[in-house]
C-alpha cells in the first residue's frame, strides 16, 4: 500500500505523525528498509566486537546475510556472508579465522581480504583451476562500510554519498572527541529486545518531553528543564542537557574526562539520534553508542556498547555505569511496546506533535517521509514497483 505522507512534511504545528501503516504493515515495512536503512550509512556493530586480525562476526541486517571481520592488516571489513559459487553461507557463528576463508559446501577459499584464493576440483577431480572460472572478478561482495566512534556504519546498496559527507556536521559539532575511546568490555556490552518498530526507539531516544514520567530517577537532577532540542533536518536530531552528574564511588573515585574538552562538557551532555538507526550519547567521561537492529516489523534488538577515555578503569565504577544506564533504558521498553501496541488502534492517525516540546521526533518523521518520498519518486521514473 502506498501511504499518505502529506500530512507529516509540513511544519510542526500542522504536521501529523506517520501513518499506523509505517509500524504495522508488512508491505511498508519492506518499502521504508529500502527507503531508510538500505540506501543510507545505518548502524551495524562496533569494530571492538572483532579485536583482533582473524575475528569474524556473522550478522544479519534489513534481511541481507553479512560478515563483520577484522582483516590481516587490521583493517575492519563487512562482506556478504555468502560464498560466489553457490550462494552458502560462509560463515555461521563468531570464530577466528587462522587461515583462509573457507565455505563448508565445496571448499572454496577466500583470502580476508575478499579475494577468491582457492577453487579445488572445480575443473575436475584433481583440477583446481578450469577457464571459465575466473577467481580475480569472483571475490566475495565487500559492502561500503565507514566507522567512526567505532561503530559500523554501512551502505548496503552501495549509492549513499560519503559518510564523511552526509554527516559532516555532527562530525564537526562533536570534533572534540575525536581522540581514543576505548570500549569498557564485556560489562560495557548490553542488548534489550523489545517488541517495538524499530523507529520509535528512535522517537523516544530524541525527546526528553517524557523524562519526568518515564525516567523521575534522572528527572531528579537533570530536570525537563535543564534540556534544549537539538535539530538537523536531514541528517540528526536529539536533546541535550546543561546538568550532568557524573557518577562516582564511596570515596569520590570517577572516571578521568576525556581530553582537552570546551568548558560547556564539564557539565553538559547530548544525546544524538544519528538516522536511521545509531544512538550515540557524549559527556565529559564517557560516551556511548546504541545501535538499532529491526528484526521485524514490532521487534528492536537494542545493542549498547560504552565507551571511557582511559582503557584502565576502576571495574566497580564500571559496573556502576553500566547498571545505572541499563536501568534508564529499561525504563524506556514499556512506552515504546505500548506505543507499538498502541499503532493498531484504527481510529489513531499517526497523532499529533506539540510544537514547543517535539521539535526532535516531527524531525525524525520528516526524514523518514522524505527518503520515503524520494524511493517512491525514483521507483516511478524507472517504472518498477517499490
Amino acid at each position: 500500500m502506498l501511504t499518505d505522507l502529506t500530512t507529516v512534511r509540513r511544519p510542526i504545528d500542522e504536521a501529523g505523525g506517520l501513518p499506523n501503516a509505517h509500524y504495522t504493515d508488512p508491505n511498508v515495512f519492506a518499502e521504508e528498509t529500502r527507503a531508510a536503512l538500505t540506501s543510507t550509512w545505518a548502524g551495524l556493530a562496533v569494530a571492538g566486537q572483532v579485536p583482533e586480525p582473524g575475528d569474524a562476526i556473522p550478522m544479519d541486517f534489513a534481511g541481507a546475510p553479512l560478515l563483520l571481520l577484522r582483516d590481516r592488516s587490521g583493517t575492519v571489513r563487512v562482506f556478504q556472508n555468502v560464498c560466489s559459487h553457490r550462494g552458502m553461507i560462509l560463515v555461521s557463528e563468531p570464530r577466528k579465522i587462522e587461515g583462509a576463508l573457507r565455505c563448508p559446501y565445496h571448499s572454496w577459499c577466500y583470502g580476508l581480504d575478499g579475494k577468491l584464493v582457492s577453487t579445488p576440483h572445480v575443473g575436475g577431480p584433481g583440477t583446481n583451476i578450469h577457464p571459465a572460472i575466473n577467481r580475480g572478478e569472483m571475490g566475495l561482495n565487500e559492502v561500503r562500510s565507514h566507522i567512526w566512534r567505532d561503530v559500523v556504519f554501512i551502505n548496503l546498496d552501495g549509492g549513499a554519498p560519503a559518510f564523511e559527507t552526509v554527516n559532516a556536521n555532527l562530525m564537526e559539532r562533536w570534533s572534540a572527541f575525536e581522540q581514543p575511546m576505548f570500549h569498557g568490555g564485556a560489562d560495557s556490552y548490553m542488548t534489550l529486545d523489545v517488541k517495538t518498530n524499530w523507529k520509535l526507539a528512535v522517537e523516544n531516544f530524541c525527546e526528553s518531553y517524557h523524562l519526568p514520567w518515564v525516567h523521575p530517577g534522572l528527572n531528579s537532577y537533570s530536570r525537563l528543564e535543564d534540556h534544549y532540542h537539538i535539530e538537523r533536518r536531514g541528517e540528526y536530531a536529539g536533546q541535550g542537557t546543561k546538568v550532568y552528574r557524573r557518577i562516582s564511588l564511596d570515596d569520590g573515585t570517577v572516571f578521568p574526562d576525556f581530553a582537552g574538552l570546551p568548558e560547556f562538557w564539564n557539565e553538559g551532555a547530548e544525546y544524538i539520534a544519528v538516522f536511521p538507526n545509531t544512538l550515540l550519547g557524549s559527556q565529559r567521561d564517557h560516551c556511548f553508542a546504541i545501535i538499532l537492529d529491526p528484526l521485524g516489523i514490532s521487534s528492536t534488538r537494542e545493542h549498547i556498547h560504552l565507551y571511557y577515555a582511559s582503557d584502565d578503569v576502576d571495574p566497580e565504577l564500571r559496573r556502576r555505569n553500566s547498571d545505572q544506564w541499563m536501568g534508564v533504558f529499561k525504563e524506556d521498553i514499556g512506552v515504546c511496546e505500548g506505543m507499538q501496541k498502541g499503532r493498531r488502534a484504527p481510529a489513531f492517525d499517526g497523532g499529533r506533535f506539540s510544537p514547543a516540546m517535539d521539535g526532535p521526533t516531527h524531525l525524525f518523521h520528516d526524514w523518514v517521509a522524505g527518503r520515503m518520498e524520494n524511493h517512491r519518486a525514483s521507483k516511478a521514473t524507472q517504472g518498477v514497483p517499490g
